[in-house]
């Protein structure tokens, strides 16, 4: 298994107007004429880190990062006007065509595999193959297990703190109480809310609970559109019919597939990632590699997850652009 690559610098960075309100703030790294990658970060709402380039050789691949709208350095920031997955959807392909790119890889893991897989059914004629990582399909099951009953039961202290901002009448809709206070006009209730949601997430997103992980929600601007566009995303389904995802896996299942899935993922479950790898054909579908580590939890910033992620990136080195 092999460690994430050392640190190198962008080589070109920009802003794309996507719409008359969104601008995404987008960067290319590695060899200019290397096979192309996109990075697909999570969230919604997470946007890109500098060691989000270091899955892949940079004397190899042309990566592609870009923070989605209302996400990082996109402007506006943290606005859910015309934001939903099909708006991301199209933001791939208007910076597809930007940077006069014919074909990539698509790699997205959490979130980004929601969108990775949203992307690839909509252009699979636009895709390489995929790269993806604790996968969320964004079912309503999904949802409810992390946000309403289930993961409290493995983390009921964290979720003690995240139930606690929202009156006792209405926790029996968690995602919805979040998301009117997280859309309201009292600013101070915005950043309480943000801050529990967000701590909530970064909590539970290794399999050993991380202090210095969990003080990333301590930045209030990246919790306010991490808690933000998450609850916007969540509460309307992600403009999709529960299960799309899933059930369209067949118009990718000719691509090149691998899908990363750590054992102990309280965020994602395993059990939609294995729903996923049953619906491309399973060990029937030689195009799919399905992957459980055994050890770590959610996060790809687990060190057997990021050389999982390394290698699966170096095994993709046999496609040509």
């Amino acid at each position: 298994m092999a460690p994430i690559y050392a640190a190198f610098d962008v080589n070109t960075s920009g802003h794309l107007q996507v719409s008359p309100v969104h601008s995404i703030y987008y960067e290319e790294c590695g060899k200019p004429n290397g096979v192309p990658i996109v990075y697909l970060h999570g969230g919604p709402g997470g946007g890109i880190e500098d060691s989000d380039r270091r899955y892949f050789d940079p004397s190899h691949y042309r990566s592609v990062l870009f923070d989605q709208r209302g996400s990082g350095k996109s402007t506006p920031h943290a606005s859910l006007e015309d934001n939903t997955t099909w708006d991301l959807v199209s933001d791939i392909e208007a910076l597809r065509e930007h940077l006069k790119i014919e074909k990539w890889i698509v790699f997205g893991g959490s979130w980004g595999s929601t969108l990775a897989l949203a992307y690839s059914q909509k252009h699979p004629e636009r895709c390489l193959g995929l790269i993806l990582r604790g996968i969320f399909s964004l079912r309503r099951e999904e949802l409810d297990w992390f946000y309403q009953k289930g993961a409290d039961m493995l983390f009921p202290d964290f979720f003690d703190a995240y139930k606690a901002v929202i009156p006792e009448a209405e926790r029996g809709d968690m995602m919805r109480a979040y998301y009117t206070r997280l859309t309201g006009d009292d600013e101070a209730e915005q950043h309480k809310c943000a801050g529990a949601w967000s701590t909530w997430e970064t909590a539970t997103s290794k399999l050993i609970v991380d202090p210095e992980y969990i003080k990333k929600a301590e930045d209030p601007k990246w919790a306010l559109a991490f808690a933000r566009i998450e609850s916007h995303f969540f509460v309307n389904g992600g403009w999709m019919r529960d299960g799309q995802l899933i059930d369209d896996a067949h118009k990718i299942k000719h691509l090149p597939i691998i899908i990363i899935q750590g054992r102990y993922d309280v965020v994602c479950p395993a059990k939609t990632s294995w729903d996923l790898y049953k619906a491309l054909g399973g060990k029937g579908n030689s195009n799919v590699e399905y992957q459980i580590i055994g050890d770590v939890g959610h996060s790809a910033h687990e060190v057997k997850v990021e050389e999982a992620l390394v290698d699966a990136a170096d095994k993709f080195k046999f496609i040509k652009n």
